[in-house]
């Protein structure tokens, strides 16, 4: 009976897809006498045109950036101007970006940024691929986080997490200095307007002028929060100016400090500050925050995530965020940071006179607000109980601490063993709070 069964399950089996085959062959031609068409569903096949390999070759060297150096209308219509820009501009942009090179690696000036920002500056002006638009490898970096001005909020979380707000809550007079250097912002600010209005050679906006004023306070990530805001057209040569000065203050700052003090004031030894217990420091960033919310609020997205890296720092309950947001956080960001900056280093963007304009009046402005800095601390070394060594006034810049170590420099130079670096760390981080205040100031006047 089994060998039965079997039998009659094998032919059951054989007869079920013929049946099915059948009455498929035999609905076949009605499918075939109503053909359904779908319009615009597909494309004629191009036939392949054979090409002689010369012809080839040709096509092939049409594709290469040198073809488009030397033929800059192959990328679409362009006037003079965006010729050069195409061609000349571009090589002269490389020569440009091997210079931040030079910074960076020789010279080793500010090269977390200057090294980025040169190598986004060389990708942008590569010809053909469009690395700057929308849909390219910068302009998708630029978008998600400049573009939006969200970078610059994580590089002050970072830079809060770094910082230690002791040696200005154990001499708070030192702020002064910060507010003062900031006085290089403002006077630039009626510089640009000024040298727009009656010179001629630039033609700046109010906005434009705003947005290249914070370059005096020397806070690269505060100048392009304000430039993204404000300007955004003038943003790779506002940052590029900004960066490199913060890189060129141990060139720029000690002929200035040198020139508006004596001997004597530069050997002045300053008494040991006081320790600064840990409820100071938590109440501080939260303070500062408060402060920012009622009478400033535009500059709360700077104070906000720069007052958060630090409490949570001076917490000692989340370590582990405080050293993402030192070191992982902050060097990720970096290098977007750098290579969406560097996208704006284009020919036909950066070769124009707005540029030297934008360069002069930063490198202006940086003097003016280390000279400010320097001349508030003599004043207040002269009615001060205790003695203020006037090099500490040109920490109130907030490149930090870059400012603060050269003033140290410079005084161990006049007075061997003379340890100035916890004192100018009070003005220099009263500066990055100054600079935040400044252009909370800025964008509540134009918004």
């Amino acid at each position: 009976m089994k060998i039965v069964a079997v039998i009659v399950g094998i032919l059951l089996a054989l007869a079920v897809p013929s049946t099915l085959w059948g009455s498929q062959a035999t609905a076949a031609p009605s499918i075939q006498a109503q053909p359904v068409s779908i319009v615009g569903t597909e494309e004629p096949e191009k036939d392949y045109a054979s090409k002689p390999l010369t012809r080839l070759l040709a096509d092939f060297l049409k594709t290469t950036g040198v073809y488009a150096l030397a033929h800059p209308e192959s990328e679409g219509k362009a006037d003079r101007f965006e010729r050069f820009a195409r061609s000349w501009g571009r090589l002269i942009m490389f020569g440009v970006v091997f210079v931040l090179f030079y910074l960076a690696i020789v010279k080793k000036f500010e090269p977390l940024l200057l090294l980025p920002i040169g190598f986004g500056g060389l990708l942008a002006n590569i010809p053909v691929v469009h690395m700057t638009g929308p849909d390219g490898f910068l302009g998708i970096i630029y978008n998600m986080g400049i573009a939006n001005e969200f970078f610059p909020l994580l590089i002050f979380m970072g830079v809060g997490a770094m910082t230690d707000f002791g040696p200005l809550l154990s001499n708070p007079k030192t702020a002064l200095l910060g507010a003062a250097a900031q006085f290089g912002i403002f006077g630039s600010l009626v510089g640009a307007a000024a040298l727009s209005q009656y010179t001629g050679l630039v033609d700046f906006t109010l906005k434009q002028c705003a947005a290249i004023s914070i370059i005096g306070g020397a806070d690269g990530p505060t100048s392009i929060f304000i430039a993204t805001a404000l300007s955004p057209e003038l943003l790779g040569a506002i940052a590029v100016a900004a960066y490199s000065y913060m890189a060129l203050v141990p060139v720029i700052q000690p002929p200035i400090m040198k020139a508006l003090t004596t001997e004597e004031e530069r050997r002045i030894v300053m008494p040991r500050l006081r320790t600064v217990n840990k409820r100071e420091k938590l109440i501080f960033p939260l303070l500062i925050v408060m402060l920012s919310a009622l009478l400033l609020p535009e500059s709360t997205p700077l104070i906000g995530a720069f007052a958060f890296g630090n409490f949570a720092k001076e917490s000692g309950v989340v370590e582990r965020l405080s050293h993402e947001m030192q070191h992982a956080l902050i060097n990720i960001t970096t290098i977007f940071l750098g290579l969406g900056v560097g996208s704006k280093l284009q020919a036909d963007k950066f070769l124009v006179l707005d540029t030297l304009g934008i360069l002069v009046i930063g490198l202006v402005a940086f003097a003016v607000g280390t000279a400010a800095g320097v001349l508030l601390a003599k004043l207040m070394n002269r009615f001060s109980t205790q003695p203020i060594n006037p090099l500490i006034g040109a920490a109130g810049v907030s490149a930090v601490p870059m400012a603060a170590r050269v003033v140290n420099v410079v005084g161990a130079e006049a007075r061997p063993g003379n340890v100035l670096l916890m004192h100018a760390m009070g003005p220099n981080v009263a500066g990055v709070i100054g600079s935040a205040v400044a252009a909370g100031v800025l964008l509540s006047i134009f918004n």
